[in-house]
C-alpha cells in the first residue's frame, strides 16, 4: 500500500502540532543535568533489549527529541552493529546504514556516509512525536518509517518507540491503513512491550 507524504486527517495535523508543543515545553523545563539523567534512565530501561540484539538502529536526535545515544554506548561495548537512517535525496526511501551519523542528510538530520553498508536491524529504536496505549505512533508526517518498517518486522525486527514521558498520550491515535503499530514504548519512566 502506498504511504502518502502528508496525513489525510486534519485531526492528526492538530494532534501532531499539540504533541510537538507539549514535547518542546517539557524539554525546555529540563536543566541539562535533568535531561542527561532522563536519557541515562532510558538507556537503563533499554539495556535488556540491547543486550540481546545484534544490529540496532536508532536515530540522530533533533533538539527536542530524547537521545538514544546513551543507550547506544552500551551496544558499542560489545560487537553490536549500530545503524542510523539515511537518505540519498528527498525522494529516496529510508535505509539503515551501519556507522556513525557524521554527515548531514537531505532533511538536515545527521546520517552515516552513503557509502556505508546497508543493514537489516533486529531492534529499531523508532523516533516519534506521540504514541498511544495501543502503540500507535504519530511520526513527523512524511511516512518514511511506515514505508520500511513492515518489511523489517517481517524479517524479525522488534520496533520500539522511544520518547519523553509526555509523549505517551491518554487519547487514542487513529491509525491510517498504512500506519505501523509498534511493539512497545520506552521512556525514562520504563519500558512497555506488547504482551
Amino acid at each position: 500500500m502506498a504511504v502518502p507524504s502528508l496525513p489525510l486527517s486534519g485531526d492528526k495535523i492538530a494532534l501532531r502540532r499539540r504533541a510537538r508543543e507539549q514535547r518542546r515545553a517539557y524539554v525546555e523545563s529540563l536543566s541539562p543535568a535533568q535531561r542527561d539523567k532522563q536519557e541515562q534512565a532510558l538507556a537503563a530501561h533499554l539495556a535488556p533489549l540491547i543486550a540481546t540484539s545484534r544490529i540496532i538502529a536508532a536515530y540522530a536526535p533533533m533538539p527536542d527529541e530524547i537521545s538514544p545515544m546513551p543507550a547506544l554506548e552500551q551496544a558499542r561495548q560489545s560487537s553490536t552493529t549500530i545503524a542510523f537512517p539515511a537518505f540519498n535525496d528527498h525522494l529516496a526511501t529510508l535505509r539503515f546504514l551501519a556507522g556513525e551519523p557524521t554527515e548531514t542528510g537531505p532533511f538536515g538530520v545527521m546520517q552515516p556516509p552513503l557509502s556505508s553498508i546497508e543493514v537489516h536491524p533486529d531492534l529499531i529504536l523508532v523516533p516519534l512525536v506521540a504514541i498511544d496505549a495501543a502503540y500507535n505512533r504519530l511520526g513527523q508526517g512524511k511516512g518514511h518509517y511506515d514505508r520500511v518498517l513492515p518489511e523489517l518486522r517481517r524479517r524479525g525486527a522488534l520496533l520500539v518507540g522511544i520518547g519523553w514521558p509526555v509523549q505517551r498520550l491518554d487519547q487514542a491515535i487513529e491509525p491510517e491503513a498504512w500506519d505501523v503499530t509498534l511493539d512497545g514504548f520506552a521512556s525514562p519512566d520504563g519500558l512497555d512491550l506488547k504482551r
